[in-house]
């Protein structure tokens, strides 16, 4: 018996180690010594309870057989048997609806014709994406252990323990079967497989645990000063910040984005930027709250709207000593078609309206509040025409029809020499140089002149009788029609050249423009008669032969015809009218043109001039064709 004593406690004696395994691979090691005495039984009894093996010499027959000791939890005490994410939180707070927009952001608003908001404003609005944390994520290694998480323990050896749930009590305490409680509220979770590895170790040798944390508790945080909504919130143990200001709607109207300051027992532990976050990525003032913080909004500061040609348009917080330069860059910058040579201001607290700053003046103006800084586009802004390369195109009567590349200051006699000159058969007279900036111009002006007529024929009666009434449909149908009928004309940008009939080249001197087109025709040999004649035809062209000449040949004029107002369309564009038209000589490509007779009242005497209007066009077009052919 005294043998047996003496064994045992030299068994009790070897020293023995703990090593305490977290989900990180992180191990710890405790070593000790176990002493024992009393009675045999006692001896035998506490080698059994500490997990000691006894000496393979003793009888089995008097020495009870090995095995671990088991840690359960009492029933009442275990939690839920299924695992849990480490970062399972409490429901989340609903996001709150975006306030309404404040008034400096209504009135640049309206001076940009679309909404213009704060700048961070998008995170606040339900439909943006979740900054909640998330449901699963793994527990940072400073994370502190708060009343209410809940810890698995995982113990194999000389002691064991499957999954062990345990939760920390409102005093910050776990209690652990046959070792009894254990301080675990506010140790660093990198700590907490030390704590508790040393705990166990008082009691039992040669065992490895693991401990991780499988629930965190909500925390209760209070959100003050210009939010939304503030007020008391219970978020995740593993929010922020960021995390917790938006689920209190984020800054109201008149809440900073630039200080948002989180006070701890008092004292101040952070004053976070949100812009920094925003627009550089920097969450280092972000910090995890914990249970009890304070976070307080400070009122908005400066606040200066940026738009036009930049990358982002929005009303931004100035701080103390920023410039309008610090803004620009606020908003990213200039855009990519930006006028960056000037800077347009606005204060609207003065009368003195839009300011022209340089970019230089800009970076030493203070942003003071209520400013709108606007950077205008250098897009769609006509440069001088000697400044910009030009792409002519020339066909027709030359030896190389082709696009031409063509430096600024290039006359068209030199293009012509690029396309190898003229032909033989070339009509420099007919030529049809169509230039796209004159087209444009004409275009204008002849919708102006459209608006204009149409205000003019629908306020002032066309008709003089006592029944005005009876007609006043039909008059405002025939304008109508003629007015559809001017709107659909194609304007063509036709330049009449100062060219000769008998010339043999096109003017020197006279400079291209970007997308300026030349047609150069073969020399015609007929002259055209067409409207109010007999017989409407081309006819083969005679050296000097009369216009009226040319109206025989056609039959002479029919019974509808104006015989007063006959006119010519020259090859170069031009028109030849009034009474003398008859005697004067034909010209190759000439089109002769006999129009209506309508004098037939006051109406359409008037309603002649209107198509006689709308006609040349039309002839100008066919001119062109003909002498194109």
């Amino acid at each position: 018996m005294a043998a047996l004593l003496a064994l045992c406690c030299g068994l009790a004696a070897v020293p023995g180690q703990a090593q305490v395994v977290d989900p990180g691979q992180v191990s710890s090691t405790y070593s000790g010594q176990v002493s024992a005495g009393g009675s045999q039984s006692a001896a035998s009894q506490n080698a059994t309870n500490r997990g000691m093996q006894p000496s393979p010499s003793v009888q089995s027959s008097s020495i009870p057989e090995y095995r671990p000791t088991q840690l359960v939890v009492p029933a009442e005490g275990q939690a839920n048997a299924e695992p849990r994410s480490a970062a399972d939180q409490p429901a989340r707070t609903r996001r709150q609806q975006p306030g309404p927009p404040g008034e400096f952001e209504a009135f640049v608003s309206e001076i940009v014709g679309k909404p213009v908001r704060r700048f961070g404003a998008d995170l606040l609005t339900p439909d943006s994406r979740d900054f909640t944390a998330p449901p699963v994520v793994s527990v940072p290694a400073d994370y502190r252990i708060n009343p209410g998480d809940e810890i698995r323990l995982g113990l194999t050896g000389n002691v064991q323990a499957t999954n062990l749930r345990l939760k920390v009590d409102t005093e910050g305490r776990i209690f652990v079967p046959e070792v009894g409680a254990i301080q675990v509220a506010g140790v660093a979770y990198r700590d907490l497989q030390t704590v508790i590895g040393r705990a166990v170790s008082r009691q039992y040798k040669e065992f490895s645990a693991s401990v991780g944390v499988t629930r965190l508790n909500g925390i209760t945080v209070y959100v003050t000063g210009f939010a939304a909504v503030p007020g008391s919130y219970t978020v995740s143990s593993l929010s922020t910040v960021v995390n917790a200001v938006l689920a209190a709607g984020g800054p109201a109207a008149g809440g900073s984005f630039r200080s948002i300051q989180v006070r701890r027992g008092g004292k101040l532990i952070s004053d976070f930027d949100l812009y920094d976050f925003l627009l550089k990525g920097d969450k280092s003032a972000d910090v995890v709250l914990q249970n009890g913080d304070v976070i307080f909004i400070a009122p908005a500061g400066a606040q200066v709207a940026t738009i036009g040609s930049v990358n982002n348009e929005a009303i931004y917080e100035a701080r103390a000593g920023d410039t309008l330069k610090d803004v620009l860059v606020y908003a990213g910058g200039v855009n990519t078609v930006a006028d960056i040579r000037r800077l347009h201001v606005l204060d609207p607290m003065s009368d003195q309206g839009w300011q022209e700053l340089t970019p230089e003046i800009a970076a030493t103006t203070p942003a003071r509040r209520g400013l709108v800084l606007r950077v205008l586009s250098a897009v769609g802004i006509a440069q001088p025409s000697q400044r910009l390369p030009s792409l002519v195109t020339i066909g027709g009567e030359v030896q190389n029809p082709g696009r031409y590349f063509v430096q600024p200051g290039t006359t068209l006699e030199e293009v012509i020499a690029k396309a190898g000159g003229l032909t033989a058969q070339a009509y420099p007279f007919g030529a049809v140089f169509v230039r796209d900036s004159l087209r444009r111009q004409q275009t204008y002006n002849f919708g102006k002149a459209v608006d204009e007529l149409k205000v003019t024929l629908t306020a002032e009666p066309l008709v003089r009788y006592e029944n005005q009434d009876k007609d006043l449909t039909a008059r405002l149908s025939a304008v109508d029609a003629l007015v559809s009928q001017l709107n659909g004309r194609r304007i063509e940008g036709r330049l009449v050249l100062p060219v000769a009939p008998g010339d043999q080249s096109l003017p020197a001197g006279f400079l291209v423009e970007n997308n300026d087109n030349l047609v150069i025709p073969t020399r015609s040999l007929a002259v055209g008669v067409y409207g109010m004649v007999n017989s409407s035809a081309d006819f083969r062209f005679k050296p000097g032969a009369k216009v009226g000449d040319y109206l025989k040949l056609a039959g002479g004029f029919n019974r509808l015809a104006d015989r007063k107002h006959v006119f010519v369309v020259r090859a170069n564009g031009t028109l030849l009218s009034g009474r003398s038209t008859l005697s004067a000589t034909a010209l190759p490509g000439d089109l002769v043109f006999v129009p209506i007779d309508s004098q037939r009242g006051a109406f359409w005497a008037r309603f002649k001039d209107l198509l006689n209007f709308g006609f040349q066009g039309a002839l100008a077009t066919a001119s062109i064709v003909a002498v194109t052919k």
